[in-house]
């Protein structure tokens, strides 16, 4: 790794970080982020949210529980107050973590389809660049957030809690704005929303109606 990828890599570290602990302060102040007028949102976190409130709980009684532990076992105050310090980071972050997939949904109005996952990824393709849009549920290999497909590289997933649940196929290849830089052209995107149906309808009120005779 050279010190140019050091530094990107740290760039992206702070971004993230400082995203998150905004997106929490948002959340918690009940200030989502606006959106165009008659524009449309779409939640992903409900398959990830029930993991997250667990990790979220179990680390929230593990803080008084180390605190006792500590207590009883180590002499130093400093080593004591420094772990409960970073188990309340952990929690926070967590929080934060999830605040963030709640503010940044997805996002339909005219001029297309932003796809995005907390305050990481941002995606907007245009109607103009979307043959047709399919409701679809599909596992994914991994948990990542962004992958391509194995078996076909010009296929995009930016899932959520590895599953995509709507396919978004594109005119002609386009490479997309992602957190390492941009894609390689791809012909289909492959996302997750909680209501894909409801999405997958308001998308189709900006695209041409579909061909009958097309099968699947």
């Amino acid at each position: 790794m050279t010190g140019v990828d050091v530094v990107r890599l740290a760039r992206r570290a702070v971004a993230y970080e400082w995203g998150m602990w905004r997106s929490l302060a948002r959340w918690v102040l009940r200030r989502p982020y606006p959106v165009a007028p008659g524009a449309e949102t779409f939640a992903y976190v409900g398959v990830v949210q029930p993991i997250l409130g667990v990790f979220i709980a179990l680390s929230t009684i593990e803080i008084p529980v180390l605190d006792l532990i500590l207590r009883h076992t180590v002499g130093w105050p400093t080593v004591r107050h420094a772990a409960i310090g970073l188990g309340v980071w952990g929690v926070l972050w967590m929080v934060g973590l999830l605040a963030s997939l709640r503010i940044h949904p997805h996002v339909a109005d005219d001029t297309g389809l932003r796809i995005r996952n907390g305050a990481s990824l941002d995606v907007t393709v245009p109607w103009s660049a979307i043959a047709r849009v399919e409701a679809r549920y599909r596992s994914l290999p991994s948990s990542r957030a962004v992958q391509y497909d194995p078996e076909n590289p010009a296929v995009l997933n930016l899932g959520a809690g590895s599953q995509t649940a709507v396919d978004v196929v594109l005119r002609e290849p386009l490479s997309v704005p992602l957190p390492k830089g941009p894609s390689t052209p791809v012909k289909e995107i492959r996302l997750y929303a909680d209501d894909p149906k409801a999405l997958v309808t308001r998308a189709r009120r900006h695209l041409p109606a579909p061909d009958p005779t097309r099968t699947s």
